[in-house]
């Protein structure tokens, strides 16, 4: 029987869709699915039966000290990593923009330098921090006496473990934020400066807020979503370096996850605590669009 060649291009673009439709059923939804119905129970890791809790799961989190601290925890990292993240990779890239016109070889150089945490294991980097920051032999307190200023406990001091935290993921994603920038502006027509310069625009300053940052709309939206993302599933530098103490000082949600789900083997926790960060970072993105989308300006 001849297709019409309506249902050939239709069978057309159910085979071409299928395959990646069936695996982000497979490996993403169906996941997901399962997380959520075992968020209202209280299975363990191994056991044959479980009990549904229902919502016990969720009110445990909030209304338990641990789970609202590590709920703050995370909070206060997302707020301090974003803004200086993007804020210092987006001031690096037009450094580096502009001096690839006057030193190309030096401005590559130093493109190098700022990638290079992405290019390194976030483990091998957190190791190298733990030997920099420490109280007595790390480099940071030596020179801090140097100065003539105390030395500081930067992983010890509860007040102290969650900012060092945060600015050491400051640190490994200024790099990333700074390719993604330096892609933007080299993707602006040069004859926006000139016309800004004929409109009035002048200096710097004017030419960067009439033309510059309109025109990175969709790349800082880009940044910051994807910003948002690594730091609210900050894991790697917390599990290395503290653990999430001292007393639970920089304990985070990701962590708690993991410590709840395979330390203590509380999967229906776990779940929880996993649909709560998914909730979050969901709001987080949606507001995002829903802010910044207002401001883009799409070439």
């Amino acid at each position: 029987m001849k297709l019409s060649l309506e249902k050939r291009q239709t069978l057309t673009n159910l085979w071409l869709v299928g395959p990646a439709t069936l695996a982000m059923v497979l490996f993403i939804f169906l996941p997901v699915a399962i997380v959520a119905v075992l968020s209202f129970t209280d299975y363990q890791f191994g056991a044959k039966t479980f009990n549904w809790s229902w919502l016990d799961n969720y009110i445990k989190l909030f209304s338990s000290s641990i789970g609202r601290r590590a709920i703050t925890n995370t909070l206060i990292y997302v707020a301090v990593v974003i803004p200086f993240s993007v804020g210092f990779g987006l001031l690096v890239a037009m450094g580096l923009f502009r001096m690839g016109s006057w030193a190309p070889r030096f401005s590559n150089v130093l493109k190098t330098v700022y990638f290079l945490p992405i290019a390194s294991t976030l483990v091998a980097m957190s190791v190298a921090w733990q030997m920099l920051l420490h109280p007595s032999l790390g480099l940071i307190n030596q020179v801090l006496v140097a100065f003539g200023a105390e030395p500081h406990n930067w992983l010890s001091d509860r007040g102290l473990v969650l900012y060092t935290l945060s600015m050491i993921g400051v640190w490994s994603s200024v790099g990333y934020n700074m390719i993604l920038f330096l892609a933007g502006l080299a993707a602006i027509p040069s004859e926006l400066y000139d016309a800004a310069e004929v409109d009035g625009a002048g200096s710097s300053w004017s030419r960067f807020w009439t033309v510059t940052w309109p025109m990175l709309g969709p790349t800082t939206l880009f940044v910051m979503v994807i910003t948002a993302t690594n730091a609210f599933r900050v894991f790697e530098t917390v599990a290395t370096m503290t653990r999430g103490g001292p007393a639970f000082a920089s304990d985070t949600l990701v962590y708690a996850l993991y410590r709840e789900g395979f330390v203590y083997f509380k999967a229906g926790y776990a779940s929880a605590i996993t649909m709560v960060f998914f909730a979050f970072l969901l709001m987080l993105t949606l507001l995002q669009f829903w802010v910044i989308e207002k401001r883009v300006h799409y070439k």
